[in-house]
């Protein structure tokens, strides 16, 4: 179904100042390209899926918030992040962004948008009506946690990235026999290699080398940025690093009401 497709709003006759619905539950599966629908009006059945470009579906939405007095919506979270929750809620809709599930509870090995999205509106009516447990939300971080948070992930990533080129060096050494110390690609430790092995296995570790190098220069540079946002003083035996990438991902210690929360947080 193309956006040619689109079903038409039913329409009905309302007083003038009062919108024409109770409720419209949306629920989107989001893609980078395009996002499939399935909307429920009132309390008739679920219409068809259909499919928006992102602005298109955007510009669709605003136009639901104009037709019911309340218009909730979810989507799973994913590799988009919360850019459009916000836009969402910012329309005025009360969107949930949910942690994925398997929508094939029976193992039909069936996939489509169109099961997946049916699937969610049965929670999302279900969630409406009262039931909390029929799905499980994400907490959505404040715009400067997202982006504080982001930094020391970025450095996770860093740090894994040269470990990565690390093993690859040793692999390649040892398919001809030969062995590395640990952090060979260290400036120091990869110049005594020159005269220990043979000359093309020398240049074949040296691109790697000067990848892992430049990898641990912004590294070093992330470590420093994060460790020098700490200015409180902090107890003994917890460091400025660590004591800043938990902030960063915890985002607000406030949320939580005690020490159990604290150990289930995920």
């Amino acid at each position: 179904m193309t956006t040619n497709d689109i079903q038409p709003t039913p329409t009905a006759t309302a007083p003038q100042g009062v919108k024409p619905h109770r409720l419209i539950k949306l629920v989107v599966d989001v893609h980078w390209r395009e996002q499939v629908v399935v909307r429920q009006i009132d309390g008739v059945s679920p219409q068809p899926p259909q499919r928006f470009a992102p602005e298109a579906f955007v510009a669709w939405a605003a136009k639901q918030a104009q037709l019911a007095d309340e218009v909730h919506c979810c989507y799973e979270a994913g590799p988009f992040g919360f850019v459009l929750h916000r836009r969402l809620v910012g329309l005025g809709i009360k969107n949930l962004v949910v942690r994925p599930r398997n929508w094939d509870e029976y193992g039909k090995k069936v996939k489509t948008d169109r099961r997946d999205a049916l699937a969610l509106l049965s929670c999302l009516d279900r969630y409406v009506a009262g039931n909390t447990e029929a799905l499980t939300s994400i907490r959505v971080p404040a715009e400067a946690e997202e982006q504080s948070r982001s930094i020391t992930r970025q450095r996770a990533q860093l740090l894994e990235h040269r470990k990565r080129l690390a093993a690859q060096g040793l692999s390649c050494a040892r398919y001809y026999g030969h062995d590395l110390p640990e952090e060979w690609w260290r400036a120091k430790k990869f110049e005594a290699l020159r005269k220990e092995l043979p000359e093309f296995l020398f240049t074949l570790l040296e691109s790697l080398q000067r990848i892992a190098l430049l990898v641990n220069e912004q590294f070093d540079a992330r470590s420093d940025q994060i460790e020098s946002a700490q200015t409180e003083v902090l107890p003994t035996g917890l460091g400025a690093l660590t004591s800043q990438v938990l902030d960063r991902e915890i985002g607000s210690w406030s949320r939580f009401e005690n020490r159990r929360h604290v150990a289930t947080c995920s």
